[in-house]
């Protein structure tokens, strides 16, 4: 969990946030352990209640579960649950702006497309470099 704090929300919300990131790209699957409350900590130099405060958030939305002795786990159906209310949110909040920028610039459909492939042709010439 590579993580720099921004001042726009609290830090427990920020990792509460990168573990979604994590679970939606694939990087934590269903079934698999949350780092260590203490690994988190120790790594990212914050109290250890505050990353306590953003696996119990993810756990009130039902997105992990503890497993008593063995530590957090992400649940079943946790990837479809966020895909679902990620999309709603995006949706709902980012998509009207996005929207009303393309509108005001006169974009073609089409020439969001042939963007959006260019961008993609960039970015995996650019990891076949690495």
């Amino acid at each position: 969990m590579d993580l720099e704090w921004n001042d726009s929300q609290p830090i427990y919300r920020q990792l509460r946030d990168r573990v979604v990131a994590m679970i939606l790209d694939g990087v934590l699957g269903e079934g698999d352990p949350l780092p260590s409350v203490r690994n988190v900590a120790a790594e990212h130099r914050v109290n250890p209640l505050t990353v306590m405060k953003s696996y119990q958030q993810l756990s009130d939305e039902q997105l992990v579960e503890k497993k008593r002795g063995l530590g957090m786990f992400v649940r079943t159906g946790a990837h479809n649950l966020l895909l679902t209310a990620e999309r709603r949110k995006f949706l709902d909040e980012q998509w009207p702006g996005i929207h009303a920028t393309i509108q005001r610039l006169g974009l073609t459909p089409k020439e969001l497309l042939d963007s959006a492939a260019n961008h993609r042709s960039k970015t995996k010439t650019a990891g076949q470099e690495e």
